[in-house]
């Protein structure tokens, strides 16, 4: 007798240690688990351990509410009749952890593939409704366009399927080759004109800049010369007055002196002759240096003095 009851308590810890077992469910971070009782909706549970009814309660399905993503590639045809090609990358998750929002995300499609063939296929069908209505030419500008295009067709249906679409990337937007080629041309030619405006634009610049450069060098040229001209006539009539004053001084002094101012008029005339010689550019001068030659030289010279041409300066002192 005492062997059963040994032998009972033996068993009854080894089934509840089983059923135990059983009743614990560990769910990892990241994930959160749907409970059902004989094939109907139960419960919620979230990450760590939880504790489940053995034999009746089981989790049925583990929802990922993180971020997933996946690409998808599919043509388009613009309204002028141009194939375009689109391969781009959905990032979605499941909008919230409220259990509201967990039911949809078990129940609402038969298992994951039949949901990712649905939002590819919505996603290819929003793309292909905007790209319809534009140009070809307006589709690569209008990148930015299709993604909240899509985004604002998706939102509302995903979040009745208890997903969200966080990001929708364009990553690639191909046309057939033909048409790449020629819009490849196009976009060569207008580099081509902007290149030669923009050296056009240069050399009228370059162009501009000396032309007022050389005549502000001529405008400066001039006025400098103006400038030195001024000075030099001031400089020949400050030399003439003083001279006129020195030889008007040096007559009055040998009048004084009892000597007559012709020897002035020689004196100079024989300094002109021998400036000639040392700064004259020939090599040969003709002088008359005869009597006959220098008496008429200085009669010359007397007679120029007698008309007021010399001795009657005006810088010449009054007769005290």
């Amino acid at each position: 007798m005492e062997a059963f009851l040994v032998a009972f308590a033996i068993f009854a810890i080894f089934a509840f240690i089983v059923l135990l077992m059983l009743s614990l469910r560990t769910i990892s971070q990241g994930y959160v688990g749907v409970v059902t009782m004989f094939g109907k909706y139960r419960r919620v549970v979230f990450p760590g351990l939880n504790f489940l009814l053995p034999g009746i309660e089981r989790v049925s399905r583990v929802v990922s509410v993180q971020h997933r993503s996946f690409e998808i590639a599919f043509q388009a045809i613009t309204i002028d009749q141009a194939n375009v090609y689109f391969k781009a990358m959905l990032l979605f998750s499941v909008l919230d952890q409220r259990e509201e929002t967990i039911v949809n995300v078990t129940f609402k499609f038969i298992d994951e593939a039949s949901f990712l063939q649905t939002l590819t296929r919505s996603v290819e069908g929003a793309v292909r409704s905007f790209v319809a209505t534009k140009r070809q030419a307006e589709v690569l500008a209008l990148r930015g366009e299709i993604v909240e295009s899509v985004k604002h067709h998706m939102d509302n249906t995903l979040e009745g399927w208890g997903y969200h679409l966080i990001d929708l990337q364009m990553n690639d937007i191909v046309f057939d080759t033909p048409v790449m080629e020629s819009m490849a041309k196009v976009v060569a030619a207008q580099n081509l004109l902007a290149a030669a405006e923009n050296e056009g634009n240069a050399l009228l610049v370059r162009k501009t800049k000396q032309a007022e450069a050389e005549g502000n060098a001529i405008r400066i040229a001039a006025e400098a010369d103006r400038v030195a001209q001024q000075l030099r006539g001031k400089g020949i009539s400050l030399f003439r007055e003083e001279a006129a004053r020195g030889m008007s001084l040096a007559a009055r002094e040998m009048k004084e002196a009892g000597l007559s101012s012709s020897l002035i008029l020689f004196q100079m005339w024989t300094e002109a002759l021998k400036h000639v010689a040392e700064n004259g550019r020939g090599n040969v001068m003709m002088l008359d240096g005869s009597t006959t030659g220098m008496e008429r030289t200085l009669q010359q010279l007397l007679a120029l003095q007698a008309s007021g041409g010399l001795a009657d300066s005006p810088a010449r002192p009054k007769a005290e």
